[in-house]
């Protein structure tokens, strides 16, 4: 998960970042497949991601099914009961009833899967986003639910650089793919810089320290050839990367 983190620091297409995750969390975890769910979990829509070894299978699911997956039975439930977002199992959250339920037959059919872990991201509200772990025969460990909780904030952090390129795609237009020197974390950085955010607000924002972010702004004002936040906000205007205020009416 480290290489993880390393890759999506430095990647800078915003689709690219879950399907890294997706990749590398269900092994970490104890499974051995994975969906995850960003934008809404209910069962009217919302886009569904899926590591690549299970990409074939969800593939051939109909819209009822899809319906079904994205209903997260039972965990919308559980964690619309309060603010805890710790890792939880199906079998805990549901009780016996998991192993009857409508879902519980259908991830047997589809990937032959007998257990789910759901790895929510941390600070998410209603809906609740993250992650759901499918594991066949023994339920999820004591372990792997303590290792799930640990990659919890990466996971956050992954989702938060997420958002932020997307925002920088939409500010930027065709700048966007001509800002070769900045790093996408630089961009983020640059982002909340024009946000007139401290350094200290920047780094509690992407859960890195101070120092990190300092090491950041020096790179900005080195790559864009200024010496303070002002001037590096107002070339950032001026070469179209980030958004020019609109004049006062």
């Amino acid at each position: 998960m480290v290489t993880v983190a390393v890759a999506a620091l430095h990647e800078r297409d915003p689709a690219h970042l879950w399907p890294l995750v997706s990749a590398a969390l269900p092994e970490v975890c104890g499974g051995e497949a994975l969906i995850y769910k960003l934008d809404d979990w209910s069962e009217r829509g919302g886009t569904v991601g899926v590591s690549p070894g299970a990409a074939a299978e969800f593939a051939r699911l109909g819209e009822e099914s899809l319906g079904l997956l994205r209903a997260g039975f039972p965990f919308a439930r559980h964690y619309a009961a309060g603010d805890d977002r710790t890792p939880v199992t199906a079998r805990h959250a549901a009780g016996p009833g998991w192993s009857a339920s409508p879902t519980a037959r259908l991830i047997d059919e589809v990937i032959d899967a007998d257990h789910v872990l759901a790895v929510p991201l941390p600070q998410s509200s209603a809906p609740i986003t993250g992650c759901l772990v499918y594991r066949s025969g023994e339920d999820f460990t004591d372990d792997h639910l303590r290792i799930a909780q640990q990659v919890q904030p990466l996971l956050a952090a992954v989702e938060q650089q997420r958002l932020l390129l997307e925002r920088w795609q939409r500010v930027a237009g065709p700048a966007a793919t001509q800002d070769a020197a900045l790093t996408s974390r630089e961009k983020t950085v640059l982002l909340l810089l024009t946000d007139a955010l401290t350094a200290a607000a920047i780094g509690r924002r992407l859960g890195i320290s101070d120092r990190t972010v300092h090491k950041h702004i020096e790179k900005i004002y080195r790559k864009l050839g200024t010496r303070d936040r002002i001037s590096t906000v107002l070339r950032a205007q001026q070469l179209g990367l980030v958004p020019t205020p609109s004049p006062p009416r």
